[in-house]
């Protein structure tokens, strides 16, 4: 089912059931809803073949230096952070201002953008699991206005929630991927801040083959395009979920202010490879679960095989 398309009555009192749940998990301790996480994500690594088949080829490819044990590890304890992220996004939906202010911590310059309102200023944050915490904590402890871009989904249920969660703060606005740049770009202009996720594979348009652990990776041009047209600071940040009910850390890290220069495919290297030193730093929590090569140079063969989720 395509983006915008409506679903079935019983999909959408399924998603209806779902956010209810999540819901009243949000009441719960923090440290419970970890523990259920941590539960569901064995389950899922158990019932979900081909996502753990994805995430198990993409430790191979990116860490062949480990045996399979040693990525079978991996990939169990990541489909245990994955779950946690899912289930716990009701506590970014629907908890206070003030729990959320309690269990984020945050590290760094969060209020760079706040200090420099002459500048435009670019987010730089890649798929970890604990993404969505990172959004809030752009809403809750820095005063700019926030933009960004989001997959549609399919379920106008979940659809709505997704918008009227990450929105809740009313600090924001989210385009879908399948708009025109421009309303971002007009945002942009007018101070917002934009909450950049630029490490997933979109296919070859507007992107570059760049190493990424060693494997060239269609890799997004635009970050660089968008930060030299607009004259743009980059500002990386990374979030994670701590252990049990310790909450969550969000590090903003120093911003870059020579990021673009005047080669695309140096800037998308320069961004891989910090990546990639983060995901070093906290390999659990990266997202394996998305085909992130799926997208291949000409004449060379598919990396997943007969695999084919997102």
């Amino acid at each position: 089912m395509s983006a915008g398309r409506s679903a079935s009555p019983l999909a959408q009192f399924g998603a209806r059931a779902v956010l209810a749940l999540l819901w009243l998990l949000h009441l719960l301790p923090l440290g419970l809803q970890a523990a259920l996480g941590r539960g569901l994500g064995r389950l899922l690594y158990a019932l979900a073949g081909s996502r753990r088949r994805v995430a198990l080829r993409n430790l191979q490819l990116c860490f062949p230096d480990l045996d399979g044990a040693a990525r079978e590890r991996l990939a169990r304890e990541h489909f245990q952070w994955l779950a946690r992220s899912l289930l716990e996004r009701g506590l970014l939906w629907y908890a206070s201002h003030d729990r959320l202010r309690r269990l984020i911590h945050v590290e760094g310059e969060v209020d760079w953008a706040d200090r420099h309102p002459d500048r435009a200023v670019m987010w730089l944050v890649p798929h970890f699991v604990a993404l969505d915490v990172a959004g809030a904590s752009t809403q809750l402890f820095q005063r700019r206005q926030v933009a960004s871009i989001y997959q549609s989904q399919s379920n106008p249920v979940f659809d709505a929630a997704m918008r009227r969660g990450r929105l809740r703060f009313g600090q924001g606005q989210v385009f879908s991927r399948g708009e025109r740049a421009l309303p971002l770009i007009r945002a942009v202009r007018q101070g917002h801040v934009f909450f950049n996720l630029p490490d997933m594979d979109f296919g070859e348009r507007d992107a570059g083959f760049v190493p990424f652990f060693g494997v060239s990776a269609a890799t997004l041009l635009a970050p660089a395009r968008m930060a030299r047209s607009l004259n743009m600071v980059v500002q990386p940040v990374v979030a994670e979920l701590l252990p049990g009910g310790q909450g969550y850390r969000v590090r903003f890290l120093p911003p870059w202010e020579d990021f673009a220069g005047d080669d695309d495919l140096a800037a998308a290297r320069r961004m891989n490879a910090w990546i990639e030193d983060e995901v070093r730093r906290l390999p659990a929590q990266y997202l394996w679960v998305h085909r992130r090569f799926k997208t291949r140079p000409p004449g060379e063969a598919d990396r997943y095989g007969r695999d084919r989720g997102g």
